[in-house]
């Protein structure tokens, strides 16, 4: 079985969005974009929660029409061939042939989408997905990949909010860019 990787671009401040819900202030240089998406080949599937998949599925099938951004380019044919879970309590079905788990039992649900999807599951984008798993304290994330950004915001919605004490263990450190860096914890 493979690791769920939780993913994600915090400030310095510990914040996925600004104070209004901006996310404008990631910065995608070569480095971290060839990272970014030589993790995203790795993984058998995504995960997302209900609102980053509303964003997710409505930019990236159609990205070529909306940016020119080089990252945004070569992502997008990944994106779109990758398997995709939704975890959402309110969702029943989901577009571009997405699976969606959390109606019942999350813990059954995601433990049968692990023998589903064998290899690394990437979950990505908010913080709703990744602390629902991480709260059932069964291990469903094994590792956090946290990307620190160069940037104070100063307020938003913070990483992993309210989830209980775990203890983690730092894995490794890497710069890119010159600009960010990602410290990598696995489960202690």
């Amino acid at each position: 079985m493979g690791n769920v990787i939780y993913g994600v671009h915090t400030s310095v401040d510990g914040f996925i969005e600004g104070p209004n819900g901006e996310f404008d202030w990631p910065e995608m240089g070569e480095e971290l974009s060839a990272y970014s998406i030589g993790l995203a080949e790795r993984a058998d599937a995504f995960v997302y929660g209900r609102r980053v998949w509303e964003l997710m599925s409505s930019y990236w099938p159609q990205v070529e029409s909306i940016s020119d951004d080089p990252h945004d380019l070569a992502f997008a044919p990944v994106w779109r061939r990758t398997p995709k879970i939704v975890v959402s309590r309110t969702l029943t079905e989901a577009s571009h042939g997405a699976l969606v788990v959390g109606g019942g039992d999350l813990a059954k649900e995601f433990a049968e989408v692990r023998e589903r999807f064998p290899g690394d599951l990437l979950v990505t984008g908010g913080t709703g997905a990744a602390t629902a798993l991480a709260a059932l304290g069964l291990g469903l994330v094994d590792t956090f990949e946290v990307i620190v950004h160069p940037v104070v915001l100063g307020g938003g919605r913070q990483v992993l909010p309210g989830l209980a004490r775990q203890s983690l263990r730092l894995v490794e450190t890497r710069p890119f860019d010159g600009r960010s860096v990602l410290l990598r914890y696995a489960r202690a």
